[in-house]
């Protein structure tokens, strides 16, 4: 449900930036540093929230990529894959009921 209302933000975002950018159609000069330009503003609109977009994205991304790298190091670290988990049961069960073979429990009567 919150990816849904997430999208649905997007697309109500998405088109407001569109119909902010169709209204605003005069052009514009660009300064460059190596002279002017004359743009739409439009494209001027459009153009600068994909590129603030691709750099949200792009920190997101690495972000994203430290906190794997991070995780995985934890992991390895401590030793609790899910492999290295279930041995770690399997001995602490073992050493509970007194060994794999049952001799610590052979002398006691079990009654049900």
């Amino acid at each position: 449900m919150k990816g849904q209302y997430g999208l649905i933000i997007g697309l109500i975002i998405a088109l407001l930036i569109a119909v902010f950018a169709v209204i605003n159609v005069d052009p514009v000069e660009v300064n460059y540093l190596f002279g002017t330009a004359d743009w739409p503003l439009v494209l001027i609109i459009l153009g600068s929230v994909l590129m603030g977009g691709l750099l949200v994205g792009f920190v997101g991304m690495v972000k994203v990529y430290r906190l794997q790298q991070e995780n995985k190091q934890l992991k390895q670290a401590s030793g609790t894959g899910s492999h290295s988990k279930n041995e770690k049961n399997a001995r602490e069960n073992s050493r509970r009921t007194g060994g794999a073979d049952g001799t610590a429990n052979a002398g006691r009567s079990s009654r049900k």
